[in-house]
């Protein structure tokens, strides 16, 4: 089933991977370059997923995982990170559904945990995976 998702990264050559995943998925992407885009685009309109990177100029991800938990408490956030030292970082969101994958990261694997967190945001068991790789 679609689903709209927000892409949050700095890195254009991350973005468009992300993006193209994702799209080629049939989900309704949009992919901003930082938080403070990011924030204008949830405010504009409903998302079923928060993908964003730690580290971007302007708001940060963490930055954005804290605005979304106060103010969209059931968006279900991917965590995107290639620093060790960002990592701890990234795990200690309190109250916020959140997962950490780390860069670099395969296609199979990134499809896979973004249809685990759509499929657990919905209540459903995930479909296949054979389909996600």
């Amino acid at each position: 089933m679609p689903a709209r998702i927000l892409i949050a990264e700095d890195d254009a050559a991350v973005r468009a991977f992300a993006a193209r995943a994702l799209s080629f998925k049939k989900h309704d992407v949009t992919a901003v370059e930082d938080g403070l885009a990011a924030l204008a685009a949830l405010e504009a309109g409903p998302y079923d997923l928060l993908i964003t990177d730690v580290v971007m100029p302007g708001l940060d991800g963490i930055g954005l995982c804290k605005q979304v938990r106060d103010r969209w408490p059931d968006m279900p956030v991917l965590v995107m990170t290639g620093y060790a030292a960002e990592y701890q970082r990234a795990y200690n969101l309190d109250h916020i559904d959140h997962e950490v994958i780390v860069k670099p990261f395969t296609l199979q694997a990134f499809c896979r945990r973004v249809q685990g967190m759509l499929s657990a945001a919905r209540g459903t068991p995930p479909s296949d995976e054979r389909h996600y790789a």
